[in-house]
């Protein structure tokens, strides 16, 4: 895999991640200070999954452990936060954004696993 392949669905997510921020920041100041959500309920402390797959690309590209799976498991990780982020941009409804990031800890957690196995296997 090349670099450039590697690395895209990871800028991706960092677009993602640094756009939901910034838009919810204005989104909840907002309503702030319209005085339709109180302080304590305006917290941004949302972000932990991309962390944990920054840090999986982090680890796995140096070590040349980015393969195929690798690749295609981001993309597909990417895809249900980009799902996410529209689901809580849209409509917010619990249900449905629920079951999407479930689907990308599932996804993540899968990587995770792959990633620990060929590590520690060295399959």
């Amino acid at each position: 895999m090349s670099i450039q392949m590697v690395l895209l669905p990871v800028f991706v997510q960092v677009g993602l991640t640094f756009a939901l921020l910034i838009g919810v920041v204005f989104r909840r100041r907002k309503a702030s200070v319209s005085g339709e959500a109180r302080s304590p309920d305006i917290a941004l402390g949302e972000f932990e999954l991309p962390v944990l797959f920054y840090a999986l690309i982090a680890l796995a590209l140096p070590l040349r452990h980015a393969d195929l799976f690798i690749v295609l498991m981001s993309w597909v990780f990417v895809v249900t936060r980009f799902a996410h982020a529209g689901i809580f941009a849209s409509s917010d409804k619990p249900g449905p954004r629920s079951t999407v990031w479930l689907a990308g800890v599932l996804v993540l957690l899968a990587m995770w696993i792959y990633f620990a196995l060929k590590m520690l296997l060295l399959i």
